[in-house]
């Protein structure tokens, strides 16, 4: 195998340096990445990836490293996931805050303005990120705010949230102990950069984890559309709703994947005519809202022969055929 990438790194604990290696291979037209960890002499390798895929690859290789880095690796060459650019980053002290409120929430509060947001979204009809993040509540439980005026000082928090929600969540820190003080100029010497930066790459660990499980679902619908498998067995594959395939269908249309045979096998059971009426429908009345298409063809009562969403399945099919035609259009004109 002829390595074409390689770059050592080191964590310290407890006086102790260990070593490892992060390498990429190739091999009779396959790549391999890989982990090598250095202990009192011995290696240890765990292989990360072997396949044809470079991109697979770099997705996996920016998740495993960014966890390795989260616990406390550091390569000896920088600018694996551009360090210093990070620890510039205009955002510098929103992050040291929401850094130190994520390790040293107190988790009592923490969990009674949870109970709160869950009630007051229930009560409101809201979704509870819409009245408060994690991170905002997290930031609330670990520094504690007693008056309006801390309450202020935290990112997240501006005149609209203070003055719609403040006063509950500061009946919910009156009384409740706290060790620091208001300004929080003291973060940024009492955090250690140790902790600041592993905190960093966790944040990046999570988000490449999100890419490549994406990459991953993507790859399983491709690899279902070319088997010949069905809407629903591909659901049953890659773990998406049906709704959530038919959005990607649609993107992959528009970045000129074929999903002719899928579509064609879902629409069979469709009379023509009425998927001629649909077609008429956006020609009349544009693609953009789904609403008016279903109106215009079935009238204001609900259509029968299976259930609402059923049929809105159908529209967003045949929505993907008339927006590619659209294109095709423009294209020769």
């Amino acid at each position: 195998m002829e390595v074409i990438f390689m770059n050592r790194l080191a964590r310290f604990t407890d006086q102790n340096e260990e070593l490892a290696q992060v390498w990429i291979g190739e091999e009779e037209g396959a790549w391999h990445l890989g982990w090598s960890l250095y202990e009192e002499g011995d290696r240890e390798d765990t292989v990360w990836y072997e396949g044809s895929s470079w991109e697979e690859l770099m997705h996996i290789y920016r998740h495993q490293l960014a966890l390795q880095m989260s616990e406390g690796f550091r390569p000896l060459l920088q600018g694996l996931f551009h360090e210093i650019e990070d620890l510039r980053s205009r955002n510098y002290g929103g992050q040291r805050l929401q850094c130190y409120s994520e390790l040293y929430a107190n988790e009592t509060l923490y969990t009674d303005l949870c109970t709160w947001r869950r009630k007051k979204a229930a009560s409101d009809r809201k979704a509870p990120y819409f009245i408060a993040t994690n991170r905002l509540l997290r930031m609330i439980s670990s520094y504690v705010p007693l008056t309006m005026d801390e309450l202020m000082q935290l990112p997240g928090v501006g005149e609209s949230k203070a003055t719609e929600y403040g006063q509950a969540w500061l009946e919910l820190t009156n009384g409740v102990e706290r060790s620091t003080v208001f300004p929080l100029d003291w973060v940024y010497s009492a955090l250690k950069e140790e902790e600041y930066e592993n905190w960093l790459y966790r944040q990046k660990e999570q988000k490449y984890k999100q890419e490549l499980d994406k990459f991953k679902t993507r790859k399983q619908v491709l690899e279902g559309m070319k088997e010949g498998h069905t809407l629903e067995e591909i659901v049953n594959r890659s773990g998406l709703s049906r709704r959530e395939l038919i959005e990607l269908l649609e993107i992959l249309d528009l970045e000129g994947y074929d999903t002719d045979c899928l579509l064609d096998a879902e629409l069979a059971i469709m009379p023509e005519q009425e998927q001629e009426a649909v077609w008429n429908a956006y020609e009349e009345l544009g693609d953009a809202f789904l609403k008016p298409v279903l109106h215009k063809v079935y009238g204001e009562e609900k259509p029968g022969g299976g259930s609402l969403e059923q049929v809105y399945e159908k529209l967003r099919m045949i929505r993907i055929r008339y927006r590619r035609h659209i294109e095709t259009e423009q294209n020769v004109s």
